[in-house]
């Protein structure tokens, strides 16, 4: 039998082609699943760079150690945070939030989107933060009264080695009453889930593979769109990063995961994505607490720089300015759902300072607990973080009552509302309905008359409703 050689050869040639071709598309599938994106999220930190015991906050030093491994692992990685990061703590507040955004320009943030606590300094003052980060703060839905512009970035788009990321921001309607109203004038904030459908467009026409939605709306309970609505309705988001309910989620609606990561920076959240063919097509989440760190060094260019930032406000803020006997109660639980001694004190000071008939403030507005013994101004301003004053109005008894009703609408549960007053008494019974809650109102020791006008002395954010 005569071999031919030269059709074996030919066969031969034609089976290694036909190998390498399969060999590179095996390599090329599976480069594509092992294209991982690791986006570390944080939201809500409200000033707490310094680790807390109390609080459960890691600090920013453990959280740059824990960035820079994460890095390590993978350069694929994104930096986000969800909202109310600039206000909150002493350390914070004193430079209107210029040392929070160096520290986290030092960190390497990629993108954040503004909280209503973010606005507490003013607008223009959010406007001269956002010109000192060194990453966007995106606002897809904060626009102008007047002619519907924006002073935000609607989105940012990244690009890896091999695929797109489009990140677009959305900021909380509520923004509008829980910072303070003049803080938020002359703009708005349009419907969440129209502009996120407007996003997903304009996003999937820039030909991104992966879109995240990185927004301050929290979940159910709030009054306004959740973030659980937005992933209801809107179809082509792969990740919302949530913030202002203070939750932990990690929850997968339709097609969308949806994360939070609680507040003061007592976790960091983690997501990894993998993505095949400019899709993703895995997804997990997880959150890192203070505790997995305990062993972890602090980064040290950050704990320094967070040195200096306290140096520079100790100067102000270790001056004595009286001494209690007693332990201040400013507790969260105690004083959202009832009178205490700090909130007794603060509204006497602020009846007798301004001679009004009655003093009222909310619970929301008190922070912390004041230790008994010396008393200093950092004392009361981690007690009494915002940026309010005194105004005194007139009112009715009429107006008066309903006030109270309003505040003791949720009891038993915790709400910002909750009444602290002086130079009156109420009394109210939980079991009965909302809005017929309370049965008796003296006003020094006077039954309150509803036709009567009064003076009342409260905070500016409550005046201005």
């Amino acid at each position: 039998m005569r071999l031919n050689y030269k059709k074996i050869f030919s066969l031969f040639l034609s089976l290694v082609l036909v190998l390498g071709v399969l060999v590179g598309t095996w390599t090329k599938a599976f480069a594509e699943e092992a294209t991982k994106l690791t986006i570390v999220h944080v939201n809500d930190v409200h000033g707490r760079i310094s680790p807390d015991e109390r609080e459960g906050a890691m600090g920013f030093g453990k959280f740059k150690a824990k960035l820079d491994q994460l890095r390590g692992e993978n350069e694929n990685l994104l930096l986000l945070d969800a909202g109310d990061v600039l206000h909150g703590t002493i350390d914070i507040n004193i430079s209107q939030g210029e040392a929070m955004i160096n520290l986290m320009n030092l960190l390497g943030f990629d993108a954040m989107t503004p909280g209503n606590h973010d606005f507490n300094y003013g607008y223009e003052r959010l406007l001269e933060l956002r010109d000192m980060a060194e990453f966007p703060i995106l606002g897809a839905n904060i626009v102008k009264e007047a002619d519907g512009s924006s002073d935000f970035e609607p989105y940012t788009i990244i690009e890896f080695d091999g695929f797109k990321v489009g990140i677009f921001g959305l900021s909380t309607e509520e923004t509008k009453y829980k910072s303070h109203p003049k803080n938020t004038e002359g703009i708005k904030f349009e419907n969440p889930v129209l502009v996120a459908e407007k996003m997903v467009k304009e996003l999937k026409e820039q030909e991104v593979d992966v879109i995240i939605a990185l927004v301050h709306l929290g979940i159910e309970g709030t009054a306004e769109t959740t973030s659980k609505e937005v992933a209801e309705k809107v179809e082509g988001i792969d990740l919302i990063i949530d913030g202002h309910s203070h939750e932990e989620l990690n929850e997968v609606i339709g097609d969308t995961l949806l994360v939070q990561t609680g507040n003061y920076l007592s976790n960091i959240g983690i997501v990894d994505l993998e993505i095949e063919g400019g899709k993703v097509v895995k997804k997990e989440a997880r959150l890192i607490n203070t505790e997995e760190l305990q062993d972890l060094e602090p980064d040290a260019e950050i704990e320094e720089e967070i040195r200096k930032i306290k140096e520079r406000n100790e100067e102000v803020t270790d001056v004595v300015v009286g001494v209690t006997k007693v332990d201040l109660d400013g507790e969260r639980a105690n004083v959202r759902t009832g009178e205490t001694n700090l909130g007794n004190l603060i509204t006497d000071v602020m009846r007798k300072s301004t001679g009004a008939d009655i003093a009222m403030t909310n619970g929301g507005g008190i922070r912390a607990s004041i230790p008994a013994g010396e008393v200093k101004i950092k004392d009361i301003l981690t007690a009494f973080p915002f940026t309010n004053t005194l105004a005194v109005i007139e009112v009715t008894g009429e107006e008066i009552l309903a006030a109270m009703e309003h505040g003791v609408n949720l009891y038993p549960e915790q709400a910002g509302h909750f009444p602290h007053v002086s130079g009156m008494t109420y009394k109210f019974d939980p079991s009965k309905a909302v809005g017929e809650r309370i049965v008796e109102v003296l006003v020094r020791g006077q039954p309150l008359v509803l036709d009567k006008k009064y003076t009342l002395v409260t905070n500016d954010f409550m005046a201005s409703g």
